[in-house]
This record gives C-alpha cells, sequence and structure tokens, in this order.
C-alpha cells in the first residue's frame, strides 16, 4: 500500500488530522482511508460509461446529506438528462443546484460572434461564468462536466491549463471540495491536469467475448494521504456506483485459539489426523459425482449443530437441488437456513467479479461470525478470472485472509474424467493446507467409491486409503483397503481381501 511522504515538520497532517469528504461510495472511502481530504480539487477520468456522472452526483448527494451545499456544473449534459440519470438510481436531486453553462440560448446562431477569436471569449466566459455561481451559492461541493468541452474551447494547452489552475485557486480560496470529470477525450491523456489536481481517480471498463462489463476504479494520485493502490472492482447498477477494496490479508490480522473441528464423520477425522484444523483451508479433489459437495455439506451440517454459522458459495449447481440431495441423505440443512446459521448462496459465475467475491466472503467473516466457508466449485469461479495466474493470486490472498481469521474453509475443485487420466484445470496444491482424493474404483462389477488425504500441513494424517460412499445415514468411510494398488494413477486395482461397506456377510466377501 503506497503511504504518504514522511516529513519531520512541525506543520505535517496525518490521515486522522485532515478533514475528509465522504464519497458516498463505502468502498471508494475505506479505500481513500476515510474519503478525500476536503478543500481541494480532484481529476476523476474515465471513458464515457464508466460511471464518472454517477460518481459526481453520489458525492454531491453524500453532501446533502450532511448538511452541505452541493452544485453541478454541466457543459455535456442538460439537467434534464442528470434529472433522468438519478431517477434511474432512485434518487432526487432536490437541494442540488444544476447549473448549465451551454443553454439552448447559447447555442443559438444569433450568440456567435466573429470578431474576436472564439477561444478567448468562450473560455473567458465559462470561467467567469463558474465563478459566479460558486460565488452566488456558496457550494461546500462542487462536481464540474466535463473537461473535455473546456479542452475544446482553450484549443491551446497553455490557455487550458491556465484556466484550470485559475479555477483551482478560485475553489481553494472558497474551501469547496471539487469533483472534475474528464473523459478522456484527448489523444494521449492529458498529464497536464495530473500535476494540478490534488489527487486523480481512475475510472475503467472493459469487456470480454461473454458476460458483462467489469469495471475497476484505481487511485492515480493522491497526495498526502494513504490509500490502498492497485485495481478495485466496481460495481455499477441501480443505487449507484459500489467499489469493493482490493482484499489485502495483512491487513486483518487476528488472534484465535488453535483447534481441531470434526468432519460429522469420525472415520474421515482419522483419516485428516483428527479433523480439520481451524485457520486452515482443505481442498476437497475429484471427478464429478464421486460426493465432494455431500461430505463438504456434512462437514457444515456438524459444524452447525455445534452452534456455529457458516456460509457456503454454490456456483455449479442450483440451491433446489443441493437442497434435495441433503435431504435425501438426512443432512438437515433446511432449519439451519431458517434460523439464519446457514448461508447458502447460489452465485453466477459470468456476473461476479472477483473482488465482490472476496467482499462478500470478508463481511460473511467479520459482520455475520461464519466460522466455516465452503466455495463450491473453484472450477466454475475460474470463470470469473481473466485466467488460472489471476485466480491462484486471488484465492491466495482469500485464503491467507480466511486462515488468519481462524475459519475452517473448504474448497471443492472438480477433476475432468471419471477414470483413467483425471485432469484439473489449475493446480491449487501449493495454496491448500490439506488435500482429501476422492476416486472412483471397481470392484466386483459395481462402480465404488475410495477417499484419502495426500496432504496435510497442521496434523499428521493417514496414508492410508479408505473406502466411501452415500447412504441414508450421510457420509460413510470404511477401514482402511490395505490391498488396493494405482489409486493415485487414476486407474485403481482392489485384490478384494478386505471387507467394503456392502458386505453383509463373509460369504458375501468371498
Amino acid at each position: 500500500m503506497p503511504e504518504a511522504p514522511s516529513t519531520t515538520t512541525s506543520h505535517s497532517l496525518t490521515n486522522a488530522q485532515q478533514s475528509r469528504a465522504r464519497t458516498g461510495v463505502a468502498g471508494l472511502d475505506n479505500v481513500l482511508g476515510g474519503g478525500l481530504p476536503s478543500g481541494h480539487l480532484y481529476l476523476v477520468e474515465g471513458t464515457p460509461g464508466a460511471g464518472k456522472t454517477t460518481l459526481g452526483l453520489q458525492f454531491l448527494l453524500e453532501g446533502r446529506a450532511r448538511g452541505e451545499k452541493g452544485l453541478y456544473v454541466t457543459l455535456s449534459e442538460t439537467a434534464a438528462e442528470l434529472g433522468i440519470v438519478a431517477q434511474s438510481h432512485g434518487w432526487s436531486l432536490d437541494g442540488i443546484e444544476l447549473y448549465e453553462l451551454v443553454t439552448e440560448e447559447g447555442l443559438s446562431a444569433s450568440a456567435e460572434q466573429s470578431i474576436l477569436y472564439p477561444a478567448e471569449v468562450e473560455l473567458g466566459e465559462t470561467t467567469r461564468d463558474v465563478m459566479a455561481a460558486v460565488t452566488r451559492l456558496s457550494p461546500t461541493r462542487v462536481v464540474f462536466d466535463s473537461l473535455s468541452e473546456m479542452r475544446l474551447l482553450a484549443q491551446d494547452p497553455l490557455r487550458y491549463r491556465r484556466q484550470i489552475l485559475a479555477l483551482k485557486h478560485f475553489f481553494a480560496s472558497r474551501e469547496c471540495t471539487v469533483l472534475m470529470l474528464d473523459d478522456m477525450s484527448s489523444q494521449g491523456g492529458d498529464l497536464q491536469l495530473h500535476s494540478i489536481a490534488h489527487g486523480v481517480l481512475g475510472l475503467d471498463q472493459a469487456t470480454g467475448d461473454y458476460g458483462p462489463v467489469r469495471r475497476h476504479l484505481r487511485i492515480v494520485k493522491m497526495r498526502g494521504v494513504r490509500y490502498r493502490g492497485g485495481e478495485h472492482d466496481v460495481h455499477l447498477d441501480t443505487g449507484g456506483l459500489q467499489v469493493f477494496p482490493r482484499l489485502i490479508a495483512a491487513e486483518h490480522r487476528t488472534d484465535f485459539e488453535a483447534a481441531t473441528a470434526t468432519t460429522g464423520t469420525p472415520a474421515l477425522d482419522l483419516l485428516l489426523g483428527g479433523g480439520l484444523a481451524r485457520g486452515s483451508n482443505t481442498l476437497f479433489i475429484g471427478p464429478s459425482g464421486v460426493g465432494k459437495t455431500t461430505t463438504a455439506m456434512s462437514a457444515v451440517v456438524a459444524a452447525l449443530q455445534r452452534g456455529e454459522k457458516a456460509s457456503y458459495y454454490l456456483f455449479d449447481e442450483g440451491i433446489g437441488t443441493l437442497l434435495h440431495r441433503c435431504r435425501s441423505l438426512g443432512l438437515p440443512v433446511e432449519e439451519f437456513i431458517a434460523n439464519g446459521q446457514l448461508e447458502v448462496l447460489p452465485l453466477d459465475p459470468a456476473e461476479m467479479s472477483p473482488g465482490q467475491f472476496s467482499n462478500m466472503v470478508r463481511l460473511a467473516v467479520q459482520e455475520r461470525e461464519a466460522s466455516l466457508i465452503v466455495i463450491d466449485s473453484l472450477n466454475a469461479y475460474l470463470q470469473a478470472m481473466p485466467g488460472a495466474k489471476f485466480l491462484l493470486l486471488q484465492m491466495h490472498e482469500l485464503l491467507s485472509f480466511l486462515n488468519q481469521q481462524g475459519v475452517v474453509t473448504l474448497l471443492v475443485l472438480g477433476q475432468h474424467g471419471i477414470i483413467g487420466d483425471v485432469r484439473s484445470d489449475l493446480d491449487l496444491s501449493y495454496l491448500s493446507d490439506a488435500i482429501v482424493l476422492f476416486r472412483f474404483f471397481e470392484a466386483r462389477g459395481s462402480l465404488l467409491k475410495a477417499v484419502s488425504v495426500v496432504k496435510s500441513r497442521t496434523n499428521r494424517h493417514e496414508l492410508s486409503i479408505r473406502e466411501f460412499r452415500l447412504g441414508s445415514r450421510g457420509v460413510e468411510v470404511g477401514p482402511a483397503l490395505t490391498d488396493f494398488e494405482g489409486v493415485l494413477s487414476g486407474v485403481p486395482t482392489y485384490r478384494g481381501g478386505i471387507p467394503l461397506l456392502g458386505d453383509e456377510s463373509p460369504i458375501a466377501r468371498t
């Protein structure tokens, strides 16, 4: 995280001493460490549609809620158009002054002059009109939309810079906090404004081959303020902009008591060396249909029965299918959903941004006090990412955060194929504290399942392979099958000396 330049002078200000103007966007205030330092000019730049106008309106509405007077100066949109934008979000602009610099009269043929150089007259008049409006209304917050029109009027970089500097000093003398919106229409970007502005906020949007537009925000510059750097996901919908600050695990360190939680299946606890360690994550990996989700839900029910809270993020299947499966296996999930101990959230990976998901998980832990988190599955979650590299970086930060909070995290990863050469979309083995491997195998003309633990950083786990099945009593794990060969190669061979879970008598075992 970038730090403010250190200084030893007696008049230096810390973040806490600076007066802040809340932006009306909670996530942005979090990124800025409390809001924008008051009384300065800020540049908000981004392509059309990135959310600049919405951010400007939220900034003024926040000021109105705090009893501050706001002024929206527009060269690019009419007051009627701004009203439509506000209505689309359910906002009323009552109490906010809207000032149109370019009216229908100003655009008429009779208003044109040809004796003097147009840029000199029009730019000067525009600047004077802005100053006159501010003097008359005495606003605390001003939004200027947009600078591209002033740039066109200036026609010369020096004249344009001089006018912006004049406005900056004028606003500073009036103790106004100003947002100047720029649609980045100038070729190659306009870095002159970066040096003039006290801070620069960049909004951008990207359109992929499929799915919604993805928006991001980053703080390009902010004088004298510690802020969270990097890109932060932005969601623009009815109700305005939402900013999801980039998760930094180091900011959320907590102390917790080391302990082990049962999975609800004693034999599986033995495999894991005692159960699931708090402050660790466990990866359930195996082919589709082998029982990973049901095993995870069984561990969730065990936690709920202990009085804990859990959050289950479902990317693959519908909640109806999951609940039907739990009912058939005798897992009482619905009663815990009803009393609020469990939240099952079906998510669309095409619509969910990584930052939005991380923020959702963080709130579940810090506000709901969830002690168990399940992500099912990482295959679908991967689709929300621009690539496997970014998924690994995102998961590293998210898992570090969860581990530092003492949370038990279960990750479900499906593999391609059923038998033989089974492959994964990505390798999460180095991020996982424990890995539980599920496999199909054939014995006595039946398709059976096996489970083993291949890694654990926290417990001394068994190295054996056990039979595994889902029955009317939920998850069942049998004794160690010592006469297995080739399980890890993907083609298990069972010699048949150890009784299987389905064997009912010695005769049946022969």
